[in-house]
Order: C-alpha cells, then structure tokens, then sequence
C-alpha cells in the first residue's frame, strides 16, 4: 500500500493509466456526485441554524438580562400616582440606568397582535408598563421588590428571569441540534461515499485481477479510486454549496420581518464557513474510499 502522504500527492498530481481502472461515469459516479452535493447543500443550512441560534442565545442572555419591567396594578383613578412614585423610587434605585413609562400607543402596540390595531386601551383594565434598563452593574431585584411592596403596593417587579433563561437555553440547545446534524450528514456523506466505492470496486473484480496479473499493486489501484471518488465529492459538494448559500441568500433579512427564522442567514465572518464544506467532503471522501478499497482488494486478493 502507498503511504498517505504519496497518495495525497497523486490525488492533485493525476495518473492517466490509473484514472482508467475506474469507470469516468456511470450510477457509482452519480450517486456520489449526487449524495455530496445534497449532504453539503444540507450541511449549509444545518450550519446556518446552529450559527443563528448562537447568536440568538448571545442576543437573549445580553440584552434581556439587562431589562426589566414593572406592572402598576391600580385603580385609574390612582394609576398615574402610583407610577409616578414608583419612577421616583427607580430615580434613587443603584443600577437603573432608565426607567420609562410606556404611553398608551405604545401599550397598544404591544397588544394589537392579541386584540387588533382598533383596540381602545381605555375599554380595557390594563395595567401601566415601567421599562427598565440596568446598568453594567445591574440591580438588586429584591430590594427594589421589597421597595415597592411598602410604597407602591400596586407595582410588580418582573425581571424576566422566569422566561429569560428557558429561551436561552432553548437556542443554545438549538445550536448544539446544528452541530450534531452537521455530524450526521457527514457521516452520512461517508457512508454514502463507501457504498459507492464498494461497488464500483466489486464491479471491477476482473479488472483488478487483470491489472494484479501484470503487476499493479494494491497501492496503485487503490490511489486510482481514491482520486476520483475524492474528485466527484469535492464536485459535488461544491455544487450543493453554492447552491446552499444562494438558497440562504434568498431568505428575508431581518430588515424585512424581524424574528428568528428570518435571521438564519449568515452574518460577518460566519460566511466563510460554509466554503470549507467541500473540503470537508473532501477529506471525508480521501479517507472513506482509502478504507473502503483497502478493505475490498484484500477480500478479492
């Protein structure tokens, strides 16, 4: 058997009497052309998921650890006292960065999904929203809850840590189910991959002992289907590729309709990922057909 490092070499120097010992085309050169590009054109989105989801967990765990929201539960004739005294005692809070009261057409905004745009806030008992921003530093919750329980007793602290964390968790879980289908479309590409090599070598059985006869080595014949099942692959992957970012291209931006699915493509240097898929399938490729071939020759010596 040639070394790993000779074969490398042969596989990008070419052999034109070894290139004829495997067949140019035929279903062994189609199913792994086709199952490479299907796998990398798979492998695009299943990146893009795991990536999105990264960078959703990230969003969620900065920017929603540093909100907060209180609820003033009052009669209307005492809902605009109890806000303004529960603003007062935010301006003196260690760690409030802002605090704001949300105004009616904001309130009504946030409801319109659930009751329509035409929704009278007036006609509803809603309470009144204090958004929070905290600091760097952050803010005691408890105290500021104890703080309110004695002066605001209609306010009601929530800083989202109750949904906050199961969200997070979500997306990061989210974007381990992206690695791990990664890993089983690469497996499956080089299972697909030995399949396709198996059988063209079973295929050649007579042609193996015809080339053994006049004194082809193992070696030699090996390097020959390595080189072009590792040439199909690295073609077809690269086709499905492509054709994976342009499908990812083609997806809304955030811009358009915010939200998660909207945000699967690629952002920054995440696009330079998906480039390496072929190289990938490649690799897969060189390794799956060298054990493949020096399985099936010794079955055949």
């Amino acid at each position: 058997m040639t070394k790993p490092n000779a074969t490398l070499a042969a596989l990008f120097k070419g052999d034109r009497q070894a290139d004829r010992v495997v067949p140019p085309s035929g279903f062994t050169a189609q199913l792994t052309l086709f199952a490479a590009a299907t796998m990398a054109f798979l492998a695009v989105f299943a990146l893009a998921l795991s990536l999105a989801s990264g960078r959703l967990a990230n969003m969620w765990g900065q920017e929603l650890a540093r909100t907060a929201t209180i609820r003033v539960v009052a009669p209307v004739d005492q809902r605009a006292a109890q806000t303004a005294a529960a603003l007062r005692i935010l301006e003196t809070t260690k760690g409030v960065q802002t605090a704001r009261a949300l105004t009616d057409a904001e309130q009504q905004e946030l409801l319109a999904p659930w009751f329509g745009p035409e929704l009278a806030i007036d006609a509803l008992p809603v309470p009144r929203l204090i958004e929070i921003i905290e600091d760097g530093d952050g803010m005691d919750a408890d105290g500021l809850r104890l703080r309110l329980a004695a002066e605001v007793p209609g306010a009601v602290l929530d800083n989202h840590s109750r949904w906050r964390a199961p969200l997070v968790k979500a997306a990061s879980r989210l974007k381990l189910l992206g690695w791990i289908s990664t890993l089983l479309i690469t497996a499956t590409m080089a299972a697909m991959v030995t399949l396709a090599a198996n059988a063209a070598l079973s295929a050649n059985a007579q042609v193996i002992a015809v080339l053994r006869l006049v004194g082809a080595t193992d070696g030699y014949i090996a390097q020959a289907f390595i080189r072009r099942f590792t040439l199909r692959a690295l073609t077809g992957s690269a086709a499905g590729t492509v054709l994976g970012m342009l499908a990812i291209l083609l997806l809304p931006s955030t811009s358009d309709a915010g939200g998660f699915l909207t945000g699967l493509g690629f952002q920054g240097w995440h696009w330079l990922v998906p480039p390496l898929i072929p190289f990938l399938a490649g690799a897969v490729a060189f390794a799956a057909t060298g054990a493949a071939a020096r399985r099936t020759l010794k079955e055949l010596a």
